[in-house]
Formats: structure tokens, sequence, C-alpha cells
């Protein structure tokens, strides 16, 4: 037996609705790539691609680091490469450290209720293939 996904009842796709829960974790991912020290733009799009399966456009990485910086969460400093152009770090602030907890404890409380509640449902999969 064939398992389909469902459409929404919208009419969106259905990987319309992952791309909008990527996109709800893209501040906290960008903040939890800065946790091990400073990181320029593409360093991060990279860390975060490896490490998390979460794929970014550039334009879609600096709109955010720009808001974190405006906030009070980023710092972000010029720094001449041996090679090319200069490149722009970005680190966490005391506030970005503050938040990316408070972030990663909220996270983990939700995902953990969603995954007991999905936990039947995945069970009955298996028993359907």
């Amino acid at each position: 037996m064939a398992i389909q996904r469902a459409l929404p009842a919208d009419g969106d796709q259905p990987d319309r609705w992952e791309a909008q829960l990527r996109k709800g974790a893209v501040e906290m991912a960008a903040l939890a790539s800065l946790w091990q020290g400073r990181l320029y733009g593409l360093e991060i799009i990279r860390f975060l691609e490896s490490q998390s399966q979460l794929a970014l456009a550039e334009g879609t990485i600096y709109p955010i680091l720009n808001r974190l910086k405006a906030e009070g969460m980023l710092t972000s400093e010029w720094v001449e490469a041996e090679a090319g152009h200069p490149r722009k770090y970005y680190s966490l602030t005391d506030a970005g450290r503050q938040r990316l907890r408070q972030m990663a404890e909220a996270w983990t409380s939700f995902s953990r209720g969603l995954s007991h509640l999905l936990e039947s449902v995945l069970q009955q999969q298996e028993k359907i293939q």
C-alpha cells in the first residue's frame, strides 16, 4: 500500500510546509552556528549545511545576520584575508548567547512534546509498510 502525502486544504504544496518550518528555525540556527566562535557569512552557510542539513542561500543568511546585529545579538568586524578580499566575521554577544539558550530550551521542549505526539503516527506507519 503506497502512502501519499496529503495536500493541505489551502492548496499549498506539501514541501511548502517544510520550507516554513525551516524558515522559522533559521534565526536559531544562525545563532547556534556562532556558539563556538566567530565565522564569516559563507562559513556560516557551510556550517549549517554540514551540521544540520539546512541549506541557505547568501541572500537568506545576510539579512538575518544584519537584523540580529541590529538587535544586539551579534557583533561583526572586517578582517583582512591573506588572499582575496576582507571578510566580515560575526560573533555572538552576551545577549545573543542568552537568547540562543532560551531558544534552545523552547525548541527542545517543543520538539520533545511534538515527537511524543507523533510516535504513534510513525509506529502506525511502520505497521502499514
